[in-house]
This record gives structure tokens, C-alpha cells and sequence, in this order.
């Protein structure tokens, strides 16, 4: 968000309802297709994560407090990295988590821009707690000071590093998944093809929630009825530049980069795909799915009606958001089980 928007939105916050109606009209009758039960006043607004100013804004931010079920343990740790930097990792387990457990690798999204592995501790300590795993969330470095591929090797070095210490922790390296929401869920899928063609470690199933695959998305025309709210074209635009070093281009093929550009998609993991029909990246989801398929992947695509981005964040009590999470848990709990 500009410094002007930023400064026009609070003379609106503070200053009372012209302004705010000025920006709600053209966005009311985008809020017919949204579940009811999702919507909420700030979607008027028309926030936007689309330059630094409102990053570092974001950035600053603190998680929302979370309940966290009383069985849970969370911790901190520093792993190494082969580069000589520090990685943090949060460690999501019941104090009586029957060993040896399926692992969940955890990555935040955020537009690889912004966000921590605590904006997830709902869900990751849900999943401890519910389905008995070990998680852990990688607080994975950030574009534009850390572009590609910094953050998706620190991926990398988690998961080697949970395979490594299976014994240790009590995991079962055959029940080892991964998983992330927006710009995690495209690091997870990139993360599924490093290790595919690294040799491992070995990935069992991938849990992508509307995940951000496709950097060509910016260069196409913007859907007129995808996109509107959370997350738009302005943001993808700003952190796809962001983590690729460069606004993205037609003609950018670095393998990984962008997890939708691989052509070949045979011999990745057992897969779960779910976004909303609302969602900016639900074409490039529903396309990637498909190509799954079409490459002999088992791939489980779920999209909710009247979905938009990050809405089961946003209002995680909604009954749309815990239908939607609870689909998510059920596919984690039959891929790790399918071993």
C-alpha cells in the first residue's frame, strides 16, 4: 500500500464514513459471491500488499493470540544451514505423541514477503494435537532481501534435517509430509520436486492450500470476478518480483522458481489441493492438479464455493473456514495413514 493510500485509509478509519463508502461501492457488488458467513467489514477496504511501505507495516505486526490445546508443546529451535546461517524451527507435538508418528514440514505463506511460522499455530497445533504429529514450521527467509532460492533451500534444510533426526524424534521417515498455505503451499510444491530430483528425502504427501504456483499469473489479464479481496494483482505482482529478484517475464525458466512452470510432474508425492473458486490463484491451482493427474500423481483438488484468499484465516471460526480446514485435516490424516 502506498504512503498516500496509507495515510487516505486512516483519514477514513478515524475520520468516519465518507471515504469508506466511497471505496465500498464498486467492491459491494463483488460481495455477492462471497459465503455470508465469511464476509466482514474490512473487505470494503481495499487493502493491498503491494509495496514495501505496507510490507514493512505488515512485518510489524504480531501474530493474534492463539488457543493452543493444553497437550501441545511448542519449542524453539536453531538448526544449521551448509551456508553458515541460523534457521529457526517451531516444533508443534503432544507431550504423549505415540512414537513413531508421521512428521508434517510446515511452511507459512505470507507472499514469501512477509509472515512467521506463529501465524499458523492453530492449525499446527491442531494437527499435533487431533491427528498426533510431530510439525514443524519453517521460519524460512524472506524475498526482497533473501530472493529465490534462499528461502526454498532453507525448506530444504529443514526437511533434511527432520529426516535426519527420525530416530531422535520419533518419526517414521516413510510418513514424512509437507504442506504450506499461499506462498508456503508454492514452496512445499517446490520443495516436493527438489527432493524428487535430489534423491530425497523421501516425501509420502504434499497438503497445498491455495497455493501460489504460478509466477505468468501477473502477466495475464486479471479475472474480473478472482482476486478482489486479501490478496489481488497487485500483490501477486509485488511478491513474485519480490522473490524473484526481477518482475516475472515469460522467458524465466530457473527450475523451482515457480512450481508450475516444471513441465515434467511425474513421481512427486500423493497430493491435496484446496482454494476457492473466489481465490486469484484458483486457475493456476486447478491447472496444476489436473497436469498431476494427467502425470499419474494421485492429486485430491477441492474447491470451495465462495472461497477467498486466506478467508479461513481471516475468520477461522466461520463455519466456510472450518469446513474448509477440516477438509484439509481429513486429507493430512488419509495421506500420512496411506503409507
Amino acid at each position: 500500500m502506498s504512503g498516500r493510500k496509507v495515510v487516505t485509509l486512516a483519514a477514513a478509519l478515524v475520520g468516519g464514513g465518507v471515504l469508506v463508502r466511497r471505496w465500498a461501492r464498486p467492491r459491494r457488488a463483488a460481495m455477492g459471491p462471497v459465503a455470508p458467513d465469511i464476509r466482514n467489514p474490512l473487505l470494503y477496504l481495499p487493502l493491498s500488499l503491494d509495496n514495501r511501505i505496507a510490507m514493512r507495516a505488515m512485518r510489524a505486526m504480531p501474530a493474534p493470540p492463539v488457543k493452543v490445546p493444553p497437550d501441545v508443546r511448542i519449542e524453539s529451535r536453531t538448526i544449521p544451514t551448509d551456508e553458515g546461517h541460523p534457521l529457526r524451527v517451531v516444533l508443534y507435538q503432544r507431550h504423549d505423541r505415540p512414537r513413531p508418528s508421521g512428521a508434517l514440514l510446515w511452511i507459512h505463506g505470507g507472499g514469501m514477503v512477509v509472515g512467521s511460522p506463529e501465524m499458523d499455530t492453530a492449525m499446527c497445533s491442531r494437527w499435533a494435537d487431533e491427528l498426533g504429529l510431530l510439525v514443524v514450521s519453517v521460519d524460512y527467509r524472506l524475498a526482497p532481501e533473501d530472493p529465490f532460492p534462499a528461502g526454498l533451500e532453507d525448506c530444504y534444510t529443514a526437511l533434511r534435517w527432520l529426516h535426519a533426526g527420525a530416530e531422535t524424534f520419533g518419526v517414521d521417515r516413510a510418513r514424512l509430509a509437507v504442506g504450506g498455505g499461499s506462498a508456503g503451499g508454492g514452496l512445499a510444491a517446490s520443495l516436493s520436486q527438489v527432493a524428487l530430483d535430489r534423491g530425497g528425502p523421501d516425501i509420502c504427501f504434499a497438503l497445498l492450500e491455495y497455493p501460489m504456483l504460478d509466477d505468468r499469473t501477473v502477466l495475464r489479464p486479471d479475472p474480473p470476478d478472482r482476486g478482489i479481496f486479501v490478496w489481488n494483482p497487485p500483490a501477486n505482482r509485488f511478491g513474485w518480483t519480490a522473490y524473484l529478484g526481477h518482475a516475472p517475464t515469460e522467458a524465466d525458466t530457473r527450475p523451482y522458481a515457480a512450481p508450475a512452470r516444471r513441465e515434467d510432474l511425474a513421481g512427486l508425492p500423493p497430493t491435496w489441493i484446496g482454494v476457492g473458486d473466489l481465490d486469484l490463484f484458483h486457475d493456476e491451482d486447478v491447472d496444476y492438479a489436473r497436469r498431476l493427474e494427467a502425470a499419474g500423481v494421485a492429486c485430491d483438488l477441492h474447491v470451495e464455493p465462495g472461497l477467498y484468499h486466506g478467508a479461513d484465516a481471516v475468520l477461522p471460526g466461520a463455519p466456510t473456514s472450518r469446513s474448509f480446514r477440516n477438509r484439509m485435516t481429513d486429507a493430512l490424516a488419509a495421506g500420512l495413514s496411506d503409507v
